[in-house]
């Protein structure tokens, strides 16, 4: 059975070796989250300290999948944004450890993202994901709708293009 949290910002402190045992996995696993291998531990947390504050300020979201007491999942909403886009949030780092993949914990995680910042008056998610990656197949089954493409935005972890796709999805705000 898996437990979705939302972190505070001491929680957020708190999890970061949780979390950065999770993100390591998937930048070992190839996933092309922003990160270049070799990454390890101490990488992983200097990144997390960052969200951490992000969450203490209160202009990011940390959500949780905990799974037998063990986080193995993770996705955060962006609400830093211009004065002119009050009603989007930015979807980022849908991450699930390899050893918890197959059990619907992104549909988890994604579903209570929504439905938070559905709650705090958004209307509006949009994130980006790797071309061809499995993490590309899981948001047209979440009801996302696919805008287009950028060719070479990113590298994969291990070096060579990566091709970025663009999804939005509107939500009723509560």
């Amino acid at each position: 059975m898996a437990t979705i949290r939302i972190l505070a910002g001491e929680e957020a402190r708190a999890a970061i070796p949780a979390l950065s045992g999770v993100l390591v996995d998937c930048v070992s696993g190839g996933a092309s989250v922003g990160f270049m291998n070799p990454y390890g531990m101490d990488d992983a947390a200097r990144y997390w300290k960052d969200v951490a504050d992000a969450v203490a300020a209160g202009t990011t979201l940390l959500f949780v999948a905990d799974v037998d007491g063990r986080t193995v999942g993770t996705v955060q909403i962006g609400f830093a944004q211009m004065p002119n886009q009050p009603h989007r949030g930015d979807l980022k780092k849908l991450l699930v450890h390899r050893a918890a993949r197959g059990k619907g914990l992104s549909r988890l995680l994604m579903d209570a993202a929504e439905r938070e910042a559905a709650a705090r008056g958004k209307t509006l998610l949009v994130l980006d994901t790797a071309t061809g990656s499995p993490a590309e197949a899981i948001y047209p089954k979440l009801g996302w709708v696919r805008t287009g493409i950028i060719p070479g935005y990113a590298l994969w972890p291990d070096g060579g293009f990566c091709d970025t796709t663009i999804f939005y999805k509107r939500i009723a705000a509560a």
